[in-house]
Parts: C-alpha cells; sequence; structure tokens
C-alpha cells in the first residue's frame, strides 16, 4: 500500500567518461519519425516515443522500458532527444539499489561533492511505488524551475527535473529494489552528467 514518498539530489560538476555496452543506434522508421518531429519543434506522440524508448532498450526488462520511457515523455515535451538505456549503468545501478535492500536509506552512492554519474533516488513507503511513480515524482519538480533566472524556486528542489532533461545527456540505467522492510528504493544513473552550475538545461 503506498503511503509517504522521498526523493533526492544533488548537484555536482563533474564529468565522467566510460565504456559503454549499448544497443545500436536504430535507423527505424519510428526513429527517423521522431527526429522529424524535433526538427519541426513539435513534441512526438506517446506511441512514437514508446516505440524509440523499446528500441533504445532492445533487450531490456519490462521495469527497464518502463524508466526509459516515462524519462523520454519528458525530455520530448522540451524537445530533447530520446535517452538510450546504457547496459554497463544498469549494472552499477543494480548494484547500488541492492546495497539499499537491507535498509531502504536515502542515499546515494557518490559522497557529496564526489558525483561521477547523475543520480536521481526515490524512496517510498510500502511495496506497490513503480518507475512510472519516481519519474513522475521527479518530473513534478518542473513547476519549481524558472528557466528565465535558471534557478529553483525558494526552499524548493527541481534538480531531479533538470537532470531528465538536461540536452547533453544521453544514456541512462536504473534500477528498483523492495527494500527488506517492505519499502521501495529507485535510483537513476544518467550519462554524460547534467546539472552544470551556471548552465540551463535545455
Amino acid at each position: 500500500m503506498k503511503s509517504h514518498m522521498f526523493l533526492c539530489f544533488f548537484l555536482f560538476v563533474m564529468s565522467f567518461t566510460t565504456k559503454t555496452v549499448s544497443p545500436t543506434t536504430p535507423q527505424s522508421s519510428s526513429y527517423e519519425i521522431y527526429e522529424q518531429y524535433l526538427i519541426e519543434h513539435k513534441k512526438p506522440d506517446n506511441e512514437t516515443i514508446y516505440k524509440v524508448s523499446k528500441q533504445l532498450c532492445w533487450g531490456c526488462m519490462a521495469e527497464s522500458l518502463e524508466f526509459l520511457f516515462r524519462h523520454n515523455l519528458v525530455r520530448a515535451s522540451k524537445w530533447e532527444v530520446p535517452l538510450m538505456w546504457d547496459f554497463q549503468l544498469e549494472q552499477y545501478a543494480r548494484w547500488w539499489a541492492n546495497q539499499r535492500k537491507s535498509d531502504c536509506k536515502v542515499e546515494h552512492s557518490f559522497p557529496e561533492n564526489g558525483f561521477k554519474l547523475g543520480e536521481n533516488i526515490y524512496w517510498g513507503s510500502g511495496s506497490d511505488w513503480t518507475p512510472t511513480d519516481a519519474v513522475k515524482a521527479w518530473a513534478d519538480e518542473e513547476k519549481y524551475y524558472t528557466y528565465f533566472t535558471n534557478s529553483c524556486l525558494a526552499g524548493q528542489m527541481c534538480g531531479h527535473y533538470t537532470q531528465i532533461v538536461w540536452k547533453s545527456t544521453r544514456r541512462i540505467a536504473c534500477a528498483r529494489v523492495v527494500c527488506d522492510d517492505g519499502d521501495v528504493f529507485m535510483t537513476c544513473n544518467y550519462d554524460p552528467v547534467g546539472n552544470y552550475v551556471g548552465e540551463r538545461p535545455y
């Protein structure tokens, strides 16, 4: 049963280069249609976004595709290119989620000011929380972000949202775990990292 959630994000300015094991960029008609939408400054329809996400997550489990699709829906609203699922990042995300399985502690995998990847984390009381819930909670921070000043509303967080739509981010992987106490912990990692101080997300 759902009751409470908590999400956390830190700002960081470090870059990171990694070897990735990713699917080949698709050349199918749906991807070309997606690109045409972006060229014409139109938001792609949900069906096209889903098809492209599925191609960019070839071989993924359903839960992974849900994470990716929901991220790409948010990015499409700002005409940003879709993210690709990265299987090496997935190993890292799953490692960290499993580290939190015993305590469900809302804790990042990197020390503060030591981030090497973008990272959003989420906690929910009860076992029913889904990838859609996590991405929606992060994306809902858009209302706290002001593009003109490139800042969050005083007393509010918006860094989860800006990382999702960050213009240079290309790869993502996430993991969800039901902790020993029955609650849910989710984490997503992004590469290249976003949220550089002084830069706008799009």
